[in-house]
Order: C-alpha cells, then sequence, then structure tokens
C-alpha cells in the first residue's frame, strides 16, 4: 500500500504515505467550488512532474558527480473544461547560477528530466512545456 486517503468534508482530504508517516492535504481550488487552502489534487500532480524532474536530474548528478543543489522548478498548471482537465503544464527549471556546466552535463540532465517516469506517465494530449535556465 501506498497511501490512505480519508476525506474530511468541505472538500478537503488529508493523504498519509504509509512509509514514511508524512501527511499532505489537499483542498478543492477557489474555480471548482473549493477554498483553495492547500494544494489541489491538480496540483498536486502539476508539482509532482516538477518533483520527478528534479528527482530524476539528481540520481544522474550523483551518479557523475555533478553538484545540482539549489535547482528550482517553477511550475504553472493550465486548466481545460468540458471535460475539466489539466491541458497543459509550464515549468521553468532554473539551474544554479553560481555553478557551469558543460554541454554535456546540460544536455544529459535536460534528457532525465524530461524523460522523468512521471513525464512518460501523464497522457500525451496533455502539452508540457519545459524550460531550462542555465
Amino acid at each position: 500500500m501506498t497511501a490512505i486517503i480519508t476525506y474530511q468534508g468541505d472538500l478537503r482530504t488529508e493523504m498519509v504515505h504509509i512509509q514514511s508517516n508524512n501527511t499532505i492535504h489537499t483542498d478543492a481550488p477557489k474555480d471548482n467550488h473549493g477554498k483553495g487552502e492547500a494544494f489541489s489534487p491538480t496540483d498536486l500532480v502539476a508539482a509532482a512532474l516538477g518533483s520527478c524532474m528534479l528527482s530524476i536530474m539528481g540520481i544522474y548528478a550523483r551518479q557523475h558527480d555533478i553538484n545540482i543543489d539549489g535547482t528550482r522548478v517553477e511550475i504553472l498548471k493550465g486548466m481545460a473544461a468540458n471535460p475539466r482537465r489539466i491541458s497543459k503544464i509550464e515549468a521553468v527549471i532554473k539551474m544554479p547560477q553560481d555553478k557551469i556546466y558543460t554541454e554535456k552535463q546540460r544536455k544529459a540532465l535536460e534528457h532525465a528530466a524530461l524523460t522523468c517516469p512521471v513525464s512518460k506517465s501523464l497522457h500525451a494530449d496533455l502539452v508540457q512545456d519545459i524550460q531550462f535556465v542555465w
């Protein structure tokens, strides 16, 4: 089992990760009858993409003795209607400006990010607009 999710009422859930016992709350967004006081489930999908990209880049970096500490991803999620769904995720991956990366390292880190498991699990109709700032 990965998680236990409990509906707490008022469009809020609590998710408990079984292995770590970490807890995440979700709330429906304001534009969909909620209070917007926590990540929405679709926010988590977009954030998961960013987190996955950084994690896979981190694995590559560790294996090749490259320091990417401080790398950030800024995520913007776009929604569509009929049916309501995530239509686009924009991600800007900002590499630390105090570090120098070779062209080979840049290409490998970009490839790692673009082939992360979350990216490959999202529907092909969902636009993934990924930019890197070196």
